[in-house]
């Protein structure tokens, strides 16, 4: 019996329990939203992707950066430009063992710091900048060299632009990638890079009236990078240009006329290639 007093004792208090806490529910204040993030604070832009990357970052080791530096001779205060320049390696060797200025551009803002927190390290602060850019905006009239170790394919589309805005006699070097038809002047081997250089090159395609010891003379060009063909019309007579080569502003070719096979060397000035006793102005 008093068993049966005691469960049921357990039980009411268990059921008034039961209900004082449902009423307090009810009753009490309503439940608060999670606080936002303070000071506008957002996550998601502390923890956004990195910058897409044309080249992947590749480290290129310090005895591949002095054969390009070297291959490319630099000289004192002469302006190198990097693109994809990661963390400034080649041009703050540039700036240390040749005494040039440069700029180097990356996409990546981390490679960015990185880059000129090692330049002003390595003292070289002053002779370098460094800052974030697509590298295909960067302008490349103003480079006495330009270093690459990017890709095939950005090489390739990177050509056209250093062909045409770059000046004759700019020297381009390339790690381990070329440039597809336009064939490096120089190749040099490194353990298991490559290492490439092209000169750039004169654009003399066109028509040049030329004045060859007192007889006037058309002369035709066709060029295809440093290579060019084309003829020449003297007094009548027609003969195709062989073994054109252009390096910088320098010009070389031959042409069997009359008889006689005849070398002419010369240099872009301006509008006119000058070579000895003979002279030609563009006409088109």
């Amino acid at each position: 019996m008093r068993r049966g007093k005691f469960l049921r004792a357990v039980l009411i208090g268990a059921l008034v329990a039961g209900l004082g806490l449902i009423a307090w529910r009810a009753l009490g204040p309503a439940d608060e939203e999670p606080a936002g993030p303070a000071n506008g604070f957002n996550p998601g832009d502390f923890v956004k992707a990195r910058p897409r990357l044309d080249a992947p970052y590749v480290v290129t080791e310090s005895d591949v950066v002095d054969a390009m530096l070297a291959l490319a001779q630099v000289r004192p205060n002469e302006r190198v430009v990097d693109l994809g320049s990661g963390d400034g390696r080649i041009l703050i060797a540039a700036a240390r063992s040749h005494g040039a200025r440069g700029l180097g551009v990356d996409i990546d803002p981390a490679r960015v710091r990185e880059a000129t927190a090692n330049a002003a390290a390595a003292g070289v602060g002053h002779r370098v900048t460094f800052r974030r850019e697509d590298l295909f905006r960067t302008p490349l009239g103003e480079a006495d060299v330009l270093t690459l170790y990017l890709s095939a394919e950005i090489n390739l589309r990177l050509r056209d632009r250093i062909l045409g805005e770059m000046r004759a006699g700019t020297r381009v070097v390339s790690h381990d990638f070329d440039m597809g038809e336009w064939r490096a002047d120089q190749r040099q081997q490194v353990g298991t890079a490559s290492v490439y250089l092209w000169i750039v090159p004169a654009r003399v395609s066109g028509r040049w009236a030329m004045n060859l010891g007192g007889q006037s003379a058309v002369l035709s060009i066709d060029q295809r990078y440093q290579q060019f063909t084309g003829a020449m019309e003297l007094a009548g007579q027609s003969a195709r240009i062989e073994q054109g080569r252009i390096s910088a502003a320098a010009i070389r070719f031959i042409i069997r006329i009359g008889g006689q096979r005849r070398i002419f060397e010369g240099r872009l000035e301006g509008n006119q290639l000058v070579g000895p006793n003979w002279r030609a102005v563009r006409a088109g």
